[in-house]
């Protein structure tokens, strides 16, 4: 294995990278002993910048908006313990998305039931008449999970119900006239997410019902009206589906606008569990129609996930903002129902991913969504590295925990004319931990192999397969963006059209990346690597 030689560090750096891996050789036994000495899983595992509640187990992210300078992420939380337990929102803000503050929980459950999954939205003008002494009422809409009526095994243990706050989302009043929605004998009837629908002046909820969404209005949402219903024939349907949302993108570079539906999945995800898929077409204030070159995409090979990777689920968009290019903000689940009560961690479970924009595109055949990491990230930026047409031949060593941090990284990359060979990126460390992902352009494929990527023992599901994902674009050059955290790796291919999220629990830190192909050569056109700062 050899080491690139002609990085130019922008910063003074420690070591150059002719003397990197004697020094990285020479410190490996001292490296050892201080990462023995650190098992506390705080410094191991708890991530540098992707949110984490301070105890207990967090899953869906609910009731996320934005107002007055502050997002608002509340998320499913069981306070008490480090699984899966009675539901409560928690609850965090932020002015950037990415640094965040854990507030009081918002919402507890009660007699009518547990506090599932659901939405919040900024009701400016007062059409719920909750509004007293000028202040904005802020709504949030969420199921009401009835564990008697689950155990006597009623079918209509899941209502809908709404409560409001006065303080810009800090404490709420659940209404009196709850539920608001009640339950039409449909198992599995939940996750409201409510928009605004402008066009119309109406408030539009999607909801989970079985397998198919149901589309509602309501002009103060307090009163629904069933409006339609979606999803028979179209998509996967190998699991429960949960976890909407709905709302209109431009297509860039065009006048157009489309209607984006995303609907989670468990099980049923490209790579097994839960995923979330999603579908374009338009919307005219009653119906979703999918759009017709989408359908037949979709029908042909099902590539339209949000992430391929195993751990994005049940994300969705923050209300009461968009992006300066219309774009929609988002985050998800960092995990997976196949394991995520077992994950090594005991003071708390769960992560976020990092928050995403999301766009939509239209190629030569159908519209496609984009995501990559919001651009706050950037102002995190600190020691960056850089270099342009390497020669690669056998194993090379980009980068080590010497010249930058592997534990809090933004990597980009720019590789041309993949098509004929394989090319492995392999993040390691000094107890012999490995992750492995890259694009093989034989078979067109992205992968990403945690097989051996630390602890993985704690379910035979974790690593029990090699993640893969058609590549769906036709450029001959391979973008990539690589976000890490200590116990994640997010990966945006081709300007964000096919993302892949996995988590891992490692040994030891990461301490070296290298890359490799099964070519007897190749160019690595560009590489920067930003360590990105965080106390």
């Amino acid at each position: 294995m050899k080491i690139i030689t002609k990085m130019k560090v922008i910063l003074l750096l420690a070591c150059v990278f002719t003397s990197c891996k004697n020094k990285v050789e020479e410190s490996k036994a001292e490296n050892i002993t201080a990462l023995e000495n650190k098992t506390d899983e705080e410094d191991m595992y708890r991530p540098n910048f992707h949110f984490t509640p301070n105890k207990g187990w967090m899953n869906d992210p609910n009731g996320m908006f934005f107002y007055n300078g502050y997002y608002h992420l509340y998320f499913q939380h069981y306070p008490y313990g480090n699984k899966w337990g009675p539901m409560h929102w928690g609850h965090a803000t932020s002015t950037d998305m990415i640094t965040w503050k854990e507030q009081p929980i918002a919402l507890y459950p009660d007699e009518l039931g547990y506090i599932f999954s659901g939405s919040a939205v900024v009701d400016l003008e007062n059409t719920t008449g909750f509004s007293t002494d000028g202040k904005i009422p802020v709504v949030a809409m969420f199921t009401y999970h009835d564990m008697e009526a689950e155990k006597a095994g009623k079918i209509i243990d899941e209502t809908q119900a709404i409560a409001y706050s006065l303080d810009e989302g800090i404490t709420y009043t659940k209404f009196e006239g709850n539920p608001v929605v009640e339950n039409p004998n449909i198992p599995d009837f939940r996750d409201p997410k409510v928009n605004w629908d402008a066009d119309r002046k109406q408030w539009t909820m999607v909801l989970a019902a079985g397998q198919e969404i149901m589309f509602y209005g309501s002009k103060d949402l307090k009163e629904w009206n069933l409006l339609s219903k979606f999803g028979e024939g179209v998509g996967n349907h190998d699991g429960v589906w949960e976890c909407p949302d709905f709302f209109p993108l431009p297509v860039k570079g065009t006048e157009d606008t489309k209607w984006v539906l995303l609907v989670s999945i468990n099980p049923g995800g490209p790579n097994s569990g839960s995923a979330t898929q999603y579908f374009i077409g338009d919307f005219d204030g009653k119906t979703f129609q999918i759009d017709e070159s989408f359908q037949k995409e979709q029908a042909k090979e099902h590539t339209f996930w949000v992430d391929h990777g195993r751990d994005n689920y049940a994300g969705v968009t923050w209300s009461n903002v968009t992006t300066a290019e219309g774009g929609k903000l988002f985050i998800g689940w960092m995990s997976n129902w196949l394991y995520a009560n077992d994950v090594p961690t005991e003071k708390w479970r769960s992560a976020t991913t990092i928050a995403r924009e999301l766009g939509l595109i239209k190629d030569d055949n159908t519209y496609r969504l984009v995501s990559s990491p919001v651009k706050e990230l950037n102002d995190y930026r600190g020691k960056k590295v850089v270099d342009k047409n390497i020669s690669i031949a056998g194993e090379t060593v980009l980068t080590t925990t010497e010249i930058i941090s592997l534990s809090k990284t933004e990597i980009n990359f720019i590789l041309s004319d993949v098509a004929n060979g394989k090319y492995t990126f392999t993040l390691s460390n000094s107890q012999g931990d490995k992750l492995k992902f890259g694009y093989d352009g034989t078979l067109n494929k992205f992968f990403v192999d945690r097989k051996e990527a630390g602890r993985i023992n704690f379910s035979e599901k974790f690593s029990d397969k090699m993640a893969t994902a058609i590549r769906t674009s036709d450029a001959t050059e391979l973008t990539g963006k690589i976000i890490l955290d200590k116990t994640s790796i997010e990966i945006f291919y081709d300007q964000g059209q096919t993302v892949m999220t996995e988590i891992f629990f490692l040994n030891a830190p990461f301490n070296a990346l290298s890359i490799k192909s099964d070519l007897e050569s190749f160019t690595l056109n560009t590489i920067e690597i930003n360590q990105l700062n965080f106390n």
